[in-house]
């Protein structure tokens, strides 16, 4: 079992300091990645289904990725997840390639549509289409990072006669890990998807996606050239070996860990920070992650 963490670059570690310390100390407790969340604006007053208060900071997942890479020398950077549909492709391509080559190629693209109505009212774009923009950005992602001469014609974008250098340093891209729990976002992961992300997820919710998964490759041709599909989980709260065993036992490749969404918000300070840093220190020594 591969293990990630979740969570940096929110709450108490949008501050850069606490972030350098809990990237320092990711990486030194032997953690194989470390993850972004991503909400560009927070919902104000809190309405279901924003997910967390409007104060609560959530620095810019690229900016977070950069400072990672400049800050540690084997984590895997990840973006769980980019709501790509509210980005421009072209420029997220580029910033994109910019963190994998920058890190030397420690980048997995985490994305996912995004469930808040209001936040793509605010960013201009339809709710109705983010299905659509999702599956088109993906494409336009890949073709921008594997074509000699990319050229695309879609719905949404359209190019030719252009470059986007440099290229990211994995080839034939970094891995696209698609989220959500939606049979779309099955079919999704199993049409574009290196990997699918599910998070917090317990024990049977994943069983549950994963049958379901099952049911989106009986349905969607798989191309060869994406492998096998990676599945990493976010569970809700922290897990004993037992939990791992069966996580494992089910097809679970990665836990990416968090203590719970109270870790998102941050509060209590320097105290939210200090027990994020003891629950990883508590964990790789529980699993001799080091």
């Amino acid at each position: 079992m591969k293990f990630g963490y979740f969570g940096l670059n929110m709450g108490p570690f949008c501050d850069p300091e606490n972030m350098a310390a809990l990237i320092r100390l990711v990486e030194d407790t032997g953690f194989e990645s470390i993850w972004t969340g991503e909400h560009v604006v927070l919902i104000d007053p809190q309405a279901p289904p924003s997910p967390a208060p409007p104060e609560t900071p959530f620095l810019d997942s690229i900016a977070a990725l950069a400072f990672a890479a400049a800050h540690s020398q084997r984590l895997l950077l990840g973006s769980g997840i980019i709501l790509l549909p509210q980005r421009n492709p072209v420029v997220l391509a580029k910033e994109l390639a910019g963190i994998d080559v920058l890190s030397g190629g420690r980048l997995l693209f985490g994305a996912g549509v995004g469930y808040v109505p209001g936040e793509y009212e605010t960013l201009g774009i339809p709710f109705g289409e983010r299905g659509a923009r999702m599956d088109e950005h993906i494409d336009v992602i890949r073709t921008l990072w594997t074509e000699e001469k990319p050229a695309f014609a879609g719905r949404f974008t359209n190019f030719s006669g252009i470059q986007s250098r440099p290229l990211p340093v994995q080839r034939p891209h970094p891995p696209i890990h698609v989220g959500g729990m939606s049979p779309a976002a099955h079919r999704r992961a199993v049409a574009r998807g290196n990997g699918w992300y599910g998070f917090f997820q317990d024990l049977a919710a994943t069983e549950t996606a994963l049958r379901g998964l099952k049911e989106a490759a009986k349905e969607i041709e798989r191309p060869g050239e994406l492998g096998s599909l990676e599945i990493s989980i976010t569970p809700p709260g922290s897990v004993d070996a037992d939990t791992v065993k069966r996580f494992e036992d089910l097809g679970v490749h990665r836990l990416i860990l968090m203590r719970g969404m109270g870790d998102m918000v941050g509060a209590g300070g320097d105290s939210a920070r200090d027990d994020v840093l003891s629950f990883i220190e508590s964990t790789g020594r529980e699993f001799n992650l080091g």
